[in-house]
């Protein structure tokens, strides 16, 4: 199992990479310069490119998982002082390349040819933060002069989490605050979907995002910032299996996500005229949000929009397709898997609720395959095994009846105690051993008779 999600991984990351060679009407020069960066920046050739992009149009998602158990982190070591020195290349001149700097140092006589790999040097210069990508991202301090715009609807997606009021929603009607997740349309400005939660965690992203897509189709890329809420494992694999290209705001540059921000800054309105409403539910709260949306927001004139259409307008009469997905793919995409222990009676605990498992499967981890908007049936997964559905554990007035002990798990009958034989084996063994040489009782016998 750790294999398989090792190698969905590997797949997701490898999707991410090849991301900008897969957008729309990309011309040969372009595309040819992107392969160039990619290959500077990671290191691989453009041979293991190709043979990845032809991959993925023929298989998808699932052509970019390795065949075997994925490349596990090389465990060759390169001498701190050597490292110090290629940290100190890449440091003098950012953009100098990985094999630039193995043929520096064997150059300057420090390593003979060929003791140090390509691959084994971008690894460990990465796990110091001293990648490519690492020192332009601190480089590049500069800030885009120039706004931009996508031509069609569902070209690229942005997302942000607004502070919302407090509402009487916590234990005891404690006041709680709550939290806005949007989606908004780059090219028509159109809310995809908006929604309050009362936490803020991964989970509200996940929910809005699913909205979105279930109603208006898959997007071609989304744009977030870095907050913890989309920066996960769940988002790369999600946006990966359903073809979306993942790209994430420099950090430090709010200007970049200014399109959902400037929307933030019109919510504050709404959430004026709710402090006046005083709504005393999440769900009154959301009434009142989709209402203000829909007619303040969507159907108004945007001053951004050609001829100062609005939003609704401007998503409804585009001419580009919106490409939905099967409910199946969807709901695969948004699948999480978690880690649990089965105890001694067989049963799992995952969120606060019992699952049995199995008598079989005592004191064994097995693999949860969820879906989070819907844990009435989970897939258990483990080694060696098919996968199978459980469902929640129902408790009743009377004890059900204990399953019957597997054979395999059983008393074996057996003729004598092998415990007690081989103790008296022991036994006798230990009496040679202790018995002393010579006996002095029988040497005074024979002096006596003589």
């Amino acid at each position: 199992m750790k294999d398989k999600q090792k190698a969905e991984e590997i797949a997701a990351q490898r999707v991410q990479l090849l991301s900008p060679l897969l957008a729309e009407g990309l011309d040969p020069a372009k595309a040819k310069e992107l392969k160039a960066q990619i290959c500077e920046q990671t290191g691989l050739s453009e041979r293991t490119l190709r043979r990845y992009l032809e991959r993925y149009r023929q298989e998808g998602f699932g052509g970019l998982k390795p065949m075997s158990k994925g490349r596990q982190p090389s465990e060759a070591v390169i001498a701190e002082p050597l490292m110090e020195q290629a940290i100190l290349l890449r440091r003098e001149v950012p953009g100098r390349s990985v094999a630039q700097i193995i043929q520096i140092l064997e150059w300057e006589g420090r390593i003979a040819p060929g003791e140090i790999k390509r691959s084994t040097l971008q690894e460990k210069l990465t796990q110091r933060g001293y990648s490519s990508r690492h020192m332009r991202m601190y480089a590049d301090s500069g800030v885009a002069s120039r706004r931009f715009q996508q031509r069609h609807r569902n070209r690229l997606w942005h997302s942000d989490i607004k502070y919302g009021p407090y509402l009487p929603i916590g234990p005891g009607g404690a006041m709680k605050q709550v939290f806005l997740v949007t989606f908004v349309d780059d090219a028509t400005r159109f809310v995809l979907h908006g929604e309050f939660y009362p936490v803020m965690d991964k989970s509200i992203i996940e929910d809005c995002f699913r909205s979105a897509i279930q109603k208006y189709g898959v997007p071609e890329a989304v744009y977030f910032d870095n907050g913890k809420q989309y920066r996960t494992k769940w988002m790369t694999r999600a946006c990966s299996k359903l073809g979306i290209r993942l790209v994430f705001a420099k950090p430090y540059s709010p200007e970049a996500t200014g399109k959902v921000e400037r929307f933030n800054r019109v919510v504050d309105s709404f959430l004026s005229e709710a402090t006046l409403e005083k709504p005393k539910t999440l769900e009154r709260l959301n009434e009142l949000f989709q209402v203000w949306l829909s007619e303040c927001y969507q159907y108004k004139p945007h001053s951004a929009l050609v001829n100062k259409q609005s939003p609704e307008t401007t998503f409804r009469s585009d001419k580009k397709a919106l490409r939905f997905v099967d409910p199946d793919v969807l709901t695969n995409a948004f699948l999480h898997c978690e880690s649990r222990k089965v105890d001694k009676s067989g049963c799992i605990s995952f969120m606060d609720r019992k699952y049995e498992v199995g008598l079989p499967f005592i004191g064994c981890t097995v693999e949860v395959i969820f879906d989070p908007a819907d844990i009435t049936e989970l897939t258990i997964e483990y080694e060696a095994h098919p996968p199978w559905h459980v469902r929640e554990l129902v408790i009743g007035e009377r004890a059900g009846k204990r399953p019957t002990l597997p054979e395999h798990l059983g008393p074996s009958p057996a003729s004598s105690s092998r415990l007690l034989d081989a103790a008296e084996t022991r036994n006798e063994q230990r009496k040679e051993q202790q018995a002393p040489a010579v006996s002095y009782r029988a040497v005074r016998k024979e002096q006596d008779h003589v």
